[in-house]
């Protein structure tokens, strides 16, 4: 169903995209600034074709869950995404970059202040008191002729576009971790089904082997034998119940819901592990890693790191201010009104940056330093994208052609231990044998519960690891604008 030479090549085949995008990022100067960020939103606007979890709509994600056809997953995910510190924070810095955005807006406008004043005084003893008051405004503005306001624009505007993909990510993450660990204790669930089965065998088997010790049928080692059996039968039983029971708090946790209710609400169904939509994929196009929120994230990140260089370096050039104001004035004295309005315009003043003990050089060098490493985060996670998709791939393979194997050992080990009891009620076959082949029968079942609990917890990696279907287009409230302007990589060179 995977061929793994398939995948791999369909994986490599498409990696010079990846490639020419890092190209880009890490080599361009500002001679071609709108082909790095148009590379990287033709990058990020790429759709995947093959078929996607829940067609890449955010808003069919509980259409993914609910194949599973188990409405106390969907009640545990949305009660995990309602109380998850993570998608907090995601959604607090939301509002920051939102703040940030505009505030830097407004750095682009003149800014307007009114003042209203009103005074008596009698400066003279041989004059009259006189009553002022005044109302005007004042109005300042930077002429950003050298784009330092503007890059700042960009930079939050990127950063806002990269703290709301962080919190589609954030999502993502808390719904397949709360549906793995869900998965996991259905799983432990059917396991502690078996060792119970396994345990009341064992039990019957030392209670019927002590009658016939005792009767002379059977040797006393025999009995103790199969006694010890029993109380090993008990504690594995005991230890995985142990296993569950930290499962179910483990759920408690993520969901904040009453660990009574909850434990009520699982046993409902008990041991029933959900099944999986499995999806007919042979291989994943490289491009679907662009549909990954921290893919599309760390892009933005990219730009915005290039946007505060430039930043930086504006603040080397001189900065060019215009200011103005205009008021009202009434003065009284002696029953005498007068009435008048004065204004100005400037003055234009200019800030030469002569000397500042070299902290603005030093800002814009600290700038470079992390663009480089903002490409270089972006890159890793390029790659780290790329094997988390290749390893569920590689683990769906093994485990579709595990699964046939495992069908056929269950099955034949319970045959054969249905045989050797037979065998050992009629004095035929040893205790030793009967017990050796219900550990082979059991560890043959527990096996396959926990193939099937590998595959489908797979399925939750491989819809993790393409983003869950996440495209850019349904960021919330998205600002395009960070999405058009282009923004250039800061030259290594200049220095003026």
């Amino acid at each position: 169903m995977f061929p793994l030479a398939r995948m791999r090549f369909a994986l490599l085949y498409q990696l010079p995209l990846l490639t020419i995008s890092l190209l880009w990022l890490s080599g361009c100067t500002s001679t071609g600034s709108e082909k790095i960020t148009d590379d990287i939103d033709a990058l990020m606007a790429l759709q995947w074709h093959a078929p996607l979890p829940h067609n890449g709509q955010l808003e069919k994600l509980k259409e993914w869950w609910a194949q599973f056809d188990d409405p106390l997953l969907l009640e545990l995910i949305a009660d995990a995404q309602q109380v998850s510190p993570t998608l907090v924070q995601a959604t607090a810095n939301i509002a920051d970059a939102r703040a940030a955005v505009v505030n830097s807006r407004a750095s682009l406008l003149p800014s307007l202040d009114g003042s209203i004043s009103a005074g008596r005084s009698r400066t003279d003893i041989s004059t009259s008191p006189v009553n002022l008051s005044s109302a005007g405004l004042q109005a300042s503005w930077e002429l950003d002729i050298f784009g330092a306001n503007s890059a700042a624009v960009d930079a939050t505007e990127a950063k806002l576009a990269s703290s709301q993909a962080y919190w589609h990510d954030a999502r993502i993450l808390v719904a397949a971790e709360v549906a793995t660990t869900y998965i996991e204790l259905r799983a432990c669930e059917a396991q502690v089904q078996q060792y119970q089965l396994d345990a009341t065998s064992r039990l019957n088997t030392s209670r019927l082997t002590q009658l016939s010790a005792k009767a002379g049928f059977r040797p006393p080692a025999a009995a103790d034998l199969a006694r010890a059996s029993a109380a090993q039968g008990k504690m594995v039983l005991t230890q995985q119940q142990t296993r569950c029971d930290l499962l179910i708090k483990a759920l408690t946790a993520l969901t904040a819901q009453d660990e009574t209710v909850l434990r009520h609400a699982l046993s409902v169904s008990n041991a029933i592990l959900p099944q999986a939509a499995e999806l007919k994929v042979s291989a994943v196009p490289a491009e679907v890693i662009t549909q990954r929120p921290d893919i599309y994230a760390a892009a933005r990140d990219v730009l915005a790191a290039s946007a505060v260089a430039n930043q930086a370096q504006a603040q080397l050039w001189p900065r060019i201010t215009l200011s103005g104001n205009i008021s009202a004035n009434n003065m009284q004295s002696s029953g005498v009104t007068t009435d008048g309005s004065t204004w100005s315009i400037g003055p234009v003043a200019i800030t030469l940056p002569l000397f500042d003990g070299g902290s603005r050089r030093a800002n814009v060098e600290a700038a470079r330093i992390r663009y480089d490493m903002s490409v270089t985060i972006y890159a890793a996670r390029l790659r780290e994208a790329i094997q988390e998709v290749e390893n569920a791939l590689v683990t769906l393979q093994s485990t579709a052609t595990r699964s046939t194997d495992a069908d056929i050992a269950e099955a034949g080990f319970e045959r054969s231990f249905q045989a050797t009891e037979a065998s050992y009620k009629a004095g035929i076959a040893s205790l030793f044998e009967l017990e050796d082949a219900r550990r082979s029968m059991i560890n043959a079942k527990t096996t396959s519960i926990d193939l099937q609990r590998e595959r489908i917890a797979t399925w939750i990696a491989l819809y993790r690891a393409i983003g869950g279907g996440w495209t850019i287009n349904e960021l919330p409230h998205q600002t395009t604008n960070s999405l058009k302007k282009p923004i250039s990589r800061p030259l290594k060179t200049a220095e003026a």
